[in-house]
Parts: C-alpha cells; structure tokens; sequence
C-alpha cells in the first residue's frame, strides 16, 4: 500500500504531489485518531552533539511521548529493500536532497502506525521547506519546539571526545555538519521564536540539569 501511495503521487506534477499527500494525511490522521484526542507534536531542534537523542530518550520515557527520526525512518525504509527505499538511496547516492514530501509521508505512516497521541520528532525540520511542507500536509503544526542551544566549541568538543569510531567524528565533517545546522535549520528556529514556539534549553549543562529543565517545561 505504501509503495503504491507514494509511487502514484510520483507521477503528478509537484504541486499536485503536495495536494495528494495532503488530502492523504489528514484523511489518515483523522482516521487513527477517530476517539477525538487530539495529535500533540513537538520539534526537538538543536546542532549535532547538543544532546537531543539523550534527552529525546529520557523524554520517552517519562512521559510517554513516541520518539520519531526523520533520518532513522529514510535509513529504516533503504534498509527495508522496497522500492521507495531504493528511489531514497539513489537519490542519496547522487547527492541531492530527499524531497520534503518523502520524508513527511515517512513520518506520516510512522505516526499513523504509532497510535498514540504524543511525539517528539528529532533534527525536523531541517529546513524552511521541510517546515512548510511538514505544517501544510500533515495541517498540525507543533506545540512548540524544544530549542537545545549548545555554542559550536561545546558541540565540536562533545563530537570529538565520545569516541564512538563513527566516520563523520572528524573536525573537517564536524564542522560542516555545524555549518549546515546554522545555515539549514537557525532559520527555522528563528521562524517559531518570531510565533512565541520556542522553548530554549541551555544544553551546554550536564545531562541530568538538562532533563530538570525539560520536566520543568513538560509539566
């Protein structure tokens, strides 16, 4: 069924896929949620090594939020071998980006197939597109975002020392993933401060004074 959703969707012009994967989603939201609770989203936002999948997980845990990944669903559907996992991987594998209605619809099923009335979505939106897509297909914008405000020298720092033999754990990538954060996703953040949405941490603290904070906000 998802193939097919996505792949018919492919064969319509861009603002017609939009429309497609719009009428979709809230058709299938309303759907799974038809006992009239309604979805609670909130955007975890923050550079790499602030300290969002630490805290993501511990907000999982005490509050029963589902904790979604935008870049874990692209890696689940490629690893998945289906035919839209294999489209992801090659539009990867050339460089570009993967289209905003991809990735949403991802999010989409992953809410869907949740069933609950509670996520955090990690590292989304990446982006402006992302954003407008995101707030015009699933038509629900976040509760807020949860802004983990980290100074670069404090993230390449953290990167560098976790000493986890990952490939992207050299200066050079570091820095460009830094860069992008700022150049990509500070806009975003900048539109929902402008909304009053955003609420900022200050995830330069230890993880146990951070998580304080976020009870405190989550109360």
């Amino acid at each position: 069924m998802r193939g097919g959703l996505v792949a018919s969707a492919r064969l319509l012009p861009r603002p017609l896929v939009r429309w497609f994967l719009q009428r979709r989603a809230q058709q299938d939201i309303n759907e799974n949620m038809s006992g009239g609770k309604k979805v609670k989203i909130i955007f975890v936002l923050g550079g790499p090594g602030s300290g969002k999948g630490t805290q993501c997980s511990n907000i999982v845990e005490h509050f029963g939020f589902i904790h979604l990944s935008a870049g874990e669903l692209l890696r689940a559907e490629i690893n998945s071998g289906s035919e839209n996992g294999t489209m992801i991987d090659t539009i990867i594998k050339e460089g570009k980006i993967v289209p905003s209605e991809i990735t949403i619809k991802l999010l989409q099923e992953a809410i869907i197939k949740g069933g609950n009335d509670k996520y955090i979505i990690d590292g989304f939106p990446r982006n402006e597109e992302n954003r407008v897509v995101f707030e015009s297909v699933i038509n629900i914008s976040p509760e807020f975002v949860l802004f983990f405000d980290c100074s670069e020298e404090e993230m390449e720092r953290r990167l560098l020392g976790r000493n986890q033999g990952r490939s992207d754990d050299n200066i050079e990538t570091i820095r460009k993933r830094l860069k992008v954060f700022v150049e990509s996703s500070l806009p975003v953040i900048e539109y929902y401060e402008s909304k009053g949405m955003v609420k900022k941490i200050d995830a330069t603290k230890p993880a146990p004074e951070v998580f304080e904070d976020i009870i405190f906000l989550l109360k």
